[in-house]
């Protein structure tokens, strides 16, 4: 792993929001929960939480299901996508008992009601969670089948007004095609929303996209299954990723 390079830094942000793929925590199995690397993250949550960032997050369930993965098998997208909603919320009960763990304070919201588990979504109610230095996991998707945790994520950053939404993947960036079929397929480090739309980079899907495009809400783009210090290192100013709309000091 490469050293830190954020101790002394102020942070770049004041309140973001993270997005992580379930994919992040496979288990041994390539399925489940693997709690270790659970706990790895959270640490990484607590070096920009301990810094000052007012931090929210939103994790998918992919691994446990994804709904388009079973698609054909007999079970409807209907049900599929609430079972890939409840797995967001074992991801999200998970984070919160590792980060708790460390001694940081959480609230868990979630966008389909289960109030022994987690608190209802409010708008009011998490943004007073995020400024009194609470680290508030969305969960649930956007409570409604049919769309995805990006466009879950890409709502709940704009309904907390948070200053950026980071996407955490398995790639650098945004590339001008795609790197996993084309050798020579470029890093982007910026690009505008127009460009990103026209040329179907694939940043995140339509509607997640047209919220942050319609909201000016910049998207930072970065590997972070890699090496998990990606997440300080984005939220501390480091110049990796890609940038896809207008960030002032990009």
């Amino acid at each position: 792993m490469s050293p830190d390079t954020t101790r002394g830094v102020t942070p770049r942000f004041r309140r973001v929001l993270l997005k992580l793929s379930g994919e992040f925590f496979f288990g041994a199995e390539g399925a489940g929960i693997d709690l270790g690397r659970m706990e790895a993250v959270a640490q990484e949550i607590k070096v920009a939480a301990e810094a000052g960032v007012q931090l929210a997050v939103v994790i998918g369930g992919g691994n446990i299901l994804r709904g388009r993965n079973v698609l054909g098998t007999g079970l409807t997208r209907l049900y599929a996508d609430y079972i890939g909603m409840l797995a967001t919320v074992m991801n999200g009960l998970a984070l919160q008992d590792q980060l708790e763990a460390l001694g940081l304070k959480t609230r868990l919201q979630t966008g389909i009601e289960i109030p022994r588990v987690a608190e209802p979504f409010t708008e009011r109610q998490a943004i007073s969670h995020l400024e009194k230095g609470r680290i508030v996991i969305f969960v649930g998707g956007t409570g409604s089948p049919y769309f995805t945790t990006d466009t879950a994520a890409a709502l709940r950053a704009v309904q907390v007004g948070a200053d950026v939404l980071l996407k955490a993947t398995n790639v650098d960036g945004v590339y001008d095609k795609d790197p996993a079929k084309y050798p020579d397929a470029r890093l982007l480090p910026q690009v505008d929303f127009d460009t990103a739309l026209q040329q179907e980079l694939g940043v995140m899907d339509s509607t997640a996209f047209s919220l942050c495009r319609d909201n000016n809400l910049p998207i930072l783009v970065f590997n972070g299954e890699k090496d998990l210090r990606n997440i300080r290192r984005v939220v501390f100013g480091e110049k990796i990723g890609s940038i896809v709309g207008r960030m002032d000091d990009a």
